[in-house]
C-alpha cells in the first residue's frame, strides 16, 4: 500500500449512431441531474443520485470522458469516486468467438461511457427477446465513466498450452508476480484472464457497465471474481484534496499527475522499443486486495499511527514539518515507516500511478469488518516498478502488522481504442 509513489475524439456516430441515449430518455432538463426513474418521477431517485461526490476542482461532472484516444481512459484520467473492478476467465476454446465478444465490448463500452444504451437498449428491441441493455442506468447520465480492459498472463498460455496463438505475443514484462512475504492470497479473489475496470462517480452507472460487458460475453467469459470500491484513496490531480484511506491519513500526496506528460512517458506508458509493438502506449496493471485490521489499527495510539505512516494525521506533513506537500526529511523518520520506505528517493526515482480504493464487505465471520484497500497501480514495466517496491516494503514496512495482502491480479492494459471500428485487442489478435 504505497503512500507516496506514484484525449478529445468523436462520439462512435457509425456504429451507435442508431443506440438509444439515456440522455434523451429523460429530456436532459439540466446536464448534471440524474433521476433515478423519470417517467415515473422519483424523487427519492433523484435524490440519492443528486448526491454523487463532487468532482475535483476544475473537473466538470457533467462531460463524458472520451472513450477514443491514444491510451485507454481510466488510467490517466481524474480519478472518480466509484469501482467496480471484475476479473474474468475465458471459457471458450474458440478464438473467434473471443474476438467477436471483445468487439461487441468495444462497441458497447463506446456506448456506455456516452451515457447511451447497449444495442437497441433496454426497451427498443423485439419484445419477445432479452434487451440488449439490462436497463438499470436508464434515467442517469455516464457519470464520467470509464471502461478499461487488461489481459493477464494466463490468457497468453495456461498449463502449458497455447491457448488462442498469442504465446510469442505475452510481454515479457507481463510476469508472474512473485509471492511477496506476508502473502495470503485467496484463490477466488486472484488471476483473471481478463480484467475491465469500471470506474464512475455513480456506482450504478460501473455496476452496470461490467454487468452488460458480463451479459454479452456470456459462453465465452465468466466473472472469476470483482471489487466493488468507493472513496477514492489516491489522486491523479494534485490540485484538488488529498483523499484519505481508511486508517485515515491521506494517501498519494506524490502520485503522478494525470497532466504531467514527461511523468506519464518515463513511468506509466508503455514506449516503442519496451517490448511487443502491440503493448506501445499501453500499461502495466497491478491489482491487489489489501485488507486492512482496522480494529486493532483504531485502538493504536496516535503517535504510533503518525510514525507508522511518517505523516501527521490531521495535515499530512512529513515528519517534522508543517504542510503536507512539504519535501520530506527522510532521515528524521523511523526506518520502517511507510513514506520512508516508499518515497521516490529511497527508490531511485521509481514511482507508480495509482488509482486505489477503499472497500468494506461485510464481516470476516469472526465479528471484524472485511475492510481495506482495493489497490490499483498503472506502470510502464512492473519489473522494474510494483514487484521491487513490494518485495521492500513487504519486508520491512511497520504497516505490515495491519494490513494482508489477499487478492491479486497482474494485467497487460493495451492502448487506446483510437477510432470507431477498432476494438480492444486488435493489435494482439490482429
Amino acid at each position: 500500500m504505497d503512500a507516496e509513489t506514484a484525449e478529445t475524439t468523436a462520439p462512435d456516430t457509425a456504429t451507435d449512431q442508431a443506440a438509444p441515449t439515456r440522455r434523451a430518455v429523460i429530456g436532459w432538463a439540466g446536464a448534471g441531474l440524474a433521476l433515478g426513474a423519470a417517467a415515473a418521477g422519483s424523487v427519492a431517485a433523484a435524490t440519492m443520485h443528486e448526491a454523487a461526490p463532487a468532482a475535483a476542482p476544475g473537473i466538470d461532472s457533467t462531460v463524458d470522458i472520451p472513450f477514443y484516444g491514444d491510451h485507454q481512459a481510466g488510467i490517466a484520467t481524474p480519478v472518480q469516486d466509484r469501482l467496480h473492478f471484475a476479473a474474468f476467465d475465458v471459457i471458450t476454446k474458440d478464438r473467434e468467438a473471443l474476438v467477436k465478444m471483445l468487439k461487441e465490448w468495444t462497441k458497447a463500452a463506446a456506448a456506455m461511457t456516452a451515457a447511451r444504451e447497449v444495442g437497441a437498449g433496454a426497451t427498443g428491441g423485439l419484445p419477445e427477446a432479452p434487451p440488449d441493455d439490462t436497463g438499470e442506468a436508464l434515467g442517469l447520465p455516464a457519470s464520467r465513466l470509464t471502461l478499461t480492459v487488461g489481459f493477464g498472463p494466463t490468457l497468453f498460455e495456461k498449463d502449458g498450452t497455447d491457448r488462442f496463438g498469442i504465446k510469442a505475443k505475452r510481454p515479457e514484462a507481463l510476469v508472474d508476480l512473485p509471492k511477496f512475504p506476508g502473502d495470503r492470497l485467496e484463490e477466488n479473489r486472484t488471476g483473471g484472464d481478463i480484467c475491465v475496470q469500471a470506474c464512475a462517480d455513480d456506482p450504478q452507472v460501473a455496476v452496470h457497465a461490467i454487468r452488460n460487458l458480463a451479459r454479452i460475453g456470456m459462453g465465452v467469459v465468466n466473472v472469476r471474481w470483482s471489487q466493488l470500491g468507493f472513496g477514492k484513496t489516491s489522486s491523479t490531480t494534485p490540485e484538488a484534496q488529498t483523499p484519505r484511506n481508511l486508517m485515515g491519513f491521506k494517501d498519494g500526496t506524490h502520485n503522478i499527475a494525470g497532466t504531467n506528460t514527461k511523468s506519464l512517458a518515463d513511468h506509466v506508458w508503455v514506449a516503442p522499443g519496451d517490448g511487443q509493438d502491440w503493448m506501445t502506449g499501453g500499461s502495466y496493471l497491478v491489482a491487489r486486495r489489501i485488507r486492512m485490521t482496522i480494529e486493532t489499527w483504531d485502538r493504536t495510539p496516535l503517535k504510533e499511527q503518525e510514525d507508522i505512516f511518517g505523516r501527521s494525521k490531521l495535515e499530512g506533513a512529513p515528519v517534522g514539518k508543517q504542510k503536507e506537500r512539504d519535501t520530506p526529511d527522510l532521515s528524521a523518520m523511523k526506518q520502517d515507516a511507510h513514506v520512508r520506505l516508499a518515497h521516490p528517493d529511497s527508490n531511485n526515482g521509481l514511482m507508480i500511478l495509482r488509482r486505489g480504493f477503499s472497500f468494506t464487505d461485510g464481516t470476516d465471520g469472526l465479528g471484524r469488518l472485511d475492510a481495506g484497500l482495493f489497490f490499483l497501480a498503472y506502470q510502464r514495466d512492473t519489473r522494474k516498478a510494483f514487484v521491487p517496491l513490494q518485495s521492500k516494503l513487504a519486508g520491512n514496512d511497520a504497516l505490515n502488522e495491519y494490513i494482508t495482502h489477499v487478492g491479486s491480479g497482474h494485467f497487460a492494459c493495451p492502448p487506446g481504442v483510437r477510432k470507431p471500428g477498432e476494438w480492444w485487442g486488435q493489435a494482439l489478435f490482429g
